[in-house]
């Protein structure tokens, strides 16, 4: 450290010592696909962090759907309020299990970039709609955002992020490492830090889209009264709180305890699997099965949760009457581009060559906002509105 500043090979230096094992270290990543110079002061991944959080595909999460439409209501979790809240937990997870918590929350930050509008709906009406073209999966189509379609540097295109951070968004996902090219080692599994992107975004999403639910009233609270995580961590909560009867206070201390338990419980179990298993990163890419775990018991504690919100919220009348809008939204849309191209902006017209007509078109529907597709299908289907 010369006076105050800290340099980069310095934080690296940090890192060796302090860091697990099992961990991935910046100085070790196999580096950038186009030659950059280090920088002075960041690790190579606090730069894909950086990087990540200053492209126009994160920004547009804000209005991306998570359960309910951007229009539905102020206060519920939209791609990006939900991506901050999975980040958040991975970095606890990550800092507890001495792993690289810049990694970790570069992977975080960009798990969703790949997400269509109007949420899980969104994707399956792009699945159905690219099935002859390809096909569209949300984490290829991340990859493929950092890779290729950001554009903000005039010597590459994408991102221009690290091997581990890419590698690590095509295969987070338990199952998904056959969906990576023979670039990122299909055969093998993540890192332990992209491993538990995907246990820090279940977490996020379980717990909140229970506090969402009640909020709407699609999800009435007696409804998980014989759930047995909900019932213990209110049980656990009225034991400790005997100040307020504030049912709201009561809701969000309850959803906040979920949280701690499945957060703790993650964090314990992989532990014990990380120190069976793990003596190096090399261990970790070989083992034949991940790492990051719930124990027995909390799996099957969160699955009954899971399962109790898929019948009472996920297939609530409400949430299905916007599913089926936003597919007839997006297939209207694509069908229109498709049968008259010139519809299309000419930076998307461009693309064609290079992409195809039915890539290029998916790029432009996946990338946009909730707000921006209702907007242009009112530009094409209303008499009304101005084009």
């Amino acid at each position: 450290m010369i006076g105050n500043m800290l340099h980069r090979e310095e934080w690296e230096a940090f890192e060796i010592e302090h860091l697990g094992a099992w961990a991935m270290l910046s100085a070790s990543s196999r580096g950038r696909r186009y030659q950059e110079a280090e920088h002075p002061f960041r690790t190579c991944f606090q730069r894909d962090r950086d990087r990540i959080v200053h492209c126009s595909s994160f920004r547009r999460l804000e209005y991306k759907t998570q359960v309910f439409v951007n229009h539905e209501g102020d206060h519920y979790r939209t791609r990006l309020t939900h991506t901050l809240e999975a980040s958040q937990i991975s970095r606890t997870i990550a800092r507890a299990l001495r792993l690289n918590e810049d990694l970790t929350e570069a992977l975080a930050l960009a798990h969703d970039l790949g997400h269509t509008p109007f949420g899980h709906a969104g994707e399956e009406a792009m699945r159905d709609l690219m099935r002859d073209h390809g096909g569209f999966e949300h984490n290829r189509q991340s990859l493929r955002i950092l890779e290729v379609i950001e554009r903000r540097y005039p010597e590459f295109p994408g991102l221009n992020l690290t091997w581990e951070v890419r590698e690590g968004v095509i295969k987070h996902s338990p199952g998904h490492e056959k969906l990576a090219d023979s670039e990122y080692e299909p055969e093998k599994s993540p890192c332990i830090e992209s491993q538990v992107i995907d246990f820090a975004d279940e977490i996020a999403y379980i717990t909140h889209d229970v506090d969402d639910g009640l909020a709407s009233g699609m999800l009435e609270p007696d409804s998980l009264a014989s759930v047995r995580l909900w019932a213990d961590t209110r049980e656990g909560l009225n034991k400790r709180m005997t100040t307020t009867t504030d049912e709201q206070i009561v809701i969000y201390q309850t959803v906040r305890g979920l949280i701690n338990s499945l957060t703790t419980d993650l964090i314990q179990e992989t532990s014990r699997q990380l120190h069976k298993h793990a003596a190096s990163i090399e261990d970790v890419r070989n083992h034949p099965a991940r790492l990051v775990a719930f124990s027995d018991e909390m799996l099957a504690k969160k699955d009954e949760l899971k399962s109790r919100l898929f019948e009472k919220l996920y297939h609530h009348y409400r949430v299905i009457r916007m599913g089926n809008k936003a597919r007839r939204i997006l297939t209207d849309l694509f069908q229109t581009y498709v049968a008259n191209p010139m519809q299309l902006p000419p930076n998307i017209q461009s693309r064609q060559d290079d992409e195809g007509l039915h890539r290029a078109i998916c790029d432009y529907l996946a990338g946009m906002t909730d707000r921006y597709a209702l907007d242009e299908h009112k530009r094409l289907f209303d008499p009304h509105e101005r084009v």
